[in-house]
């Protein structure tokens, strides 16, 4: 297929031109005013928003083994319906992708349903158990990295040896960083919010613990080394330090992180994730993170379970919230419309970067593939659970008001999620 896309403006080269996009297949062909083509389908984007896909490091899309929470069908939709062209799936599945032949069960999948670019990780350790490495040679050429998120690997020895190995396949360790030791059957931030209710509390301690030994264990072995959902301002600071030495690290932090915190709690699992909505100072640091460029990329941990499971209360609903549909929507009102960082500064968090640390290839330029998303920024609307595509609903923003419509994502070339379609 060929299409026009008229009169948008576009992110390209770090900046916003108004400007045609020409796509021929699965290439940009032309960029520029007043583009012609006799045989396109043309798009009117006038006063509308074309970014390069988001790409999202860090989504739980369930299958195989729990599709009753998600597929890859539902997620990757969900994804397109946000804006994503490329995510990359956590490996608490069933079977764990600890091996090639595991592995392969999730790839046919996702060669069958996904309509966007799905990118599965392989696990550390077999099993995520944290016992014995996962065949990581094996693995390392249908992997994007290796992670155990969902559970912290607790062997420093074991994540040393991880790392070696991982250096030397080029792959990197992506970390979920938790301290099982210091845990103490905590289910929400160990604040103000913990006491006052009853509840039992999580130290930010074990998540910029394991951290601070990782990233001791990156300087020793010379492994690129990234940090999942960071949510302390401890572990902003430890990576600030560790970025300041030199140290090949980067992380990501996820939009209820950055917008919410403890004090926003609800006797409701919608509001029950891990790691947990902290407090107010830990949310204004990773602020700071994102605009000094400690925090490189936000990555939603797109986490949908099933009704039963979510409705259970903060004690005893399980841990994870639904995200990839509306985060651009819910940063780009609180973070951009309040003049707290930029437009072009979100762009990077959301596609730039990710990219260039994962190896993806997003642009929106002459000869490259067509991976963008168009957005009205002028469309207000209430988040509503019960119209996500994601079999999830369960989210923190249910109800809240919030500007930047999704009008249409192309992968490829292909147009894979068109509002109102």
């Amino acid at each position: 297929m060929k299409y026009l896309l008229k009169g948008a403006n576009v992110y390209t080269d770090g900046k916003f031109i108004l400007s045609d996009v020409l796509v021929d297949g699965s290439v940009v062909v032309a960029l520029g005013k007043c583009l012609q083509s006799d045989d396109a389908v043309v798009l009117d984007y006038n006063g509308c928003f074309i970014f390069p896909g988001f790409a999202d490091v860090h989504v739980h899309f369930r299958e195989p083994g729990f599709s009753y929470k998600e597929t890859i069908a539902t997620g990757s939709k969900a994804a397109a319906a946000g804006g994503y062209t490329t995510v990359c799936t956590m490996p608490n599945l069933n079977p764990v992708p600890d091996s090639v032949e595991h592995l392969r069960e999730q790839l046919d999948i996702i060669k069958q349903d996904a309509v966007i670019n799905v990118l599965p990780y392989g696990s550390i350790t077999v099993g995520q158990l944290g016992e014995e490495l996962s065949d990581l040679e094996g693995m390392a050429k249908d992997t994007i990295a290796f992670s155990d998120d969902g559970r912290g690997v607790q062997s420093e020895e074991m994540m040393k040896e991880a790392m070696l190995i991982s250096k030397k396949l080029g792959k990197m360790i992506v970390a979920h960083c938790e301290d099982n030791s210091l845990l103490c059957g905590g289910y929400i931030h160990d604040g103000e919010y913990a006491k006052e209710h009853g509840h039992k509390g999580i130290c930010s301690e074990s998540e910029w613990g394991p951290i601070a030994r990782d990233v001791k264990l990156s300087k020793e072995t010379g492994c690129p080394y990234h940090v999942c959902h960071v949510s302390a301002k401890e572990s902003v600071e430890v990576i600030r330090k560790a970025k300041a030495e030199g140290v090949d690290i980067t992380c990501e932090t996820g939009p209820h992180y950055l917008v919410l915190d403890d004090s926003c709690l609800q006797e409701d699992g919608r509001f029950k994730m891990n790691p947990p909505l902290r407090a107010k100072e830990d949310r204004l640091a990773l602020i700071e993170g994102i605009k000094d460029g400690t925090v490189d990329m936000i990555a939603t941990d797109h986490a949908p379970h099933s009704l039963e499971e979510k409705s259970k209360g903060l004690e005893k609903s399980a841990m994870g919230i639904v995200g990839i549909e509306t985060s651009f929507a819910t940063l780009y009102t609180n973070l951009v419309k309040t003049g707290v960082i930029t437009l072009e500064k979100l762009i990077e968090l959301m596609s730039v970067n990710p990219s260039k640390r994962f190896g993806f290839d997003i642009e929106i330029k002459e000869g490259k593939n067509a991976n963008l998303t168009v957005f009205d920024l002028e469309s207000k609307y209430e988040i509503d659970p019960e119209k996500f595509i994601s079999k999830g609903r369960a989210t923190p923003f249910k109800g809240a008001e919030v500007y930047g419509k999704c009008l249409m994502t192309m992968c490829d070339g292909t147009v894979v999620w068109k509002d109102n379609e």
